[in-house]
């Protein structure tokens, strides 16, 4: 089904209260975050412009080792709120922003159910974080200036991914076109895809016909005009 509207992908609200105090099996060092980066930059002229995008490019950089040592939930939902981006924990309604205020407790404990990138610097050099996991079921893009084709091409190909995502939204991306839009095919229990504001899609009935195709029980939203 295709429709056309201004609604958005809906996430949980956040309530109020914390996770369960626990001891961390795998202590972390504070970190800045995107926010911080930008901060320390935000009145610099193009030399402070050229840290930040090095800053940036530091945060989406793979640490194999601390996905081994922490398992690829704690190392991805690291990644994600260092660069800026939310995470909510499987079974939990809170969102998690602050990359200094992650949940403790024992390995493997926590699973990223939903990933909300607004704003965020992500980009394809982190998106390896994303290999091992296992219930991510909502992926919302929105105002990411670093997502391009390759992105979603990359997060399309993982096959835990193929299995449980189920909700998208790709809105005000300026680097996505028609091309990874249509990856987003191999998603094969993609039941909800908002798009909306992306200048990128050219061929925009060509793309629908072959998301329609591929995933007759698709949702699709569109707000591209």
């Amino acid at each position: 089904m295709v429709r056309g509207t201004n609604e958005l992908l809906t996430f949980n609200p956040i309530p109020a209260g914390l996770y369960p105090e626990s001891r961390d099996t795998q202590p972390r060092s504070p970190l800045p975050s995107l926010r911080d980066a930008r901060t320390s930059t935000r009145s610099a002229n193009g030399t402070g412009r050229s840290v930040l995008r090095h800053k940036v490019k530091v945060f989406n950089k793979v640490d194999y080792e601390r996905i081994k040592a922490v398992g690829p939930d704690r190392a991805a939902a690291e990644w994600l709120l260092r660069c800026g981006a939310k995470v909510r924990f499987q079974g939990f309604d809170r969102w998690h922003h602050d990359y200094n205020g992650l949940p403790t407790g024992p390995l493997g404990r926590y699973k990223i159910h939903a990933i909300d990138a607004t704003e965020s610097c992500i980009m394809y050099r982190g998106f390896d974080h994303l290999d091992g996991l296992k219930h991510v079921e909502e992926i919302k893009f929105n105002k990411c200036i670093y997502i391009e084709d390759t992105c979603l091409e990359k997060l399309s190909s993982i096959e835990n991914l193929q299995e449980s995502v189920y909700m998208m939204e790709v809105v005000s991306c300026g680097n996505v076109t028609d091309k990874g839009i249509v990856s987003l095919h191999k998603l094969r229990n993609l039941e909800y895809l908002f798009l909306s504001d992306l200048p990128g899609i050219k061929d925009r009935q060509t793309t629908v016909d072959r998301l329609q195709t591929a995933l007759p029980r698709l949702d699709l939203v569109l707000d591209l005009d």
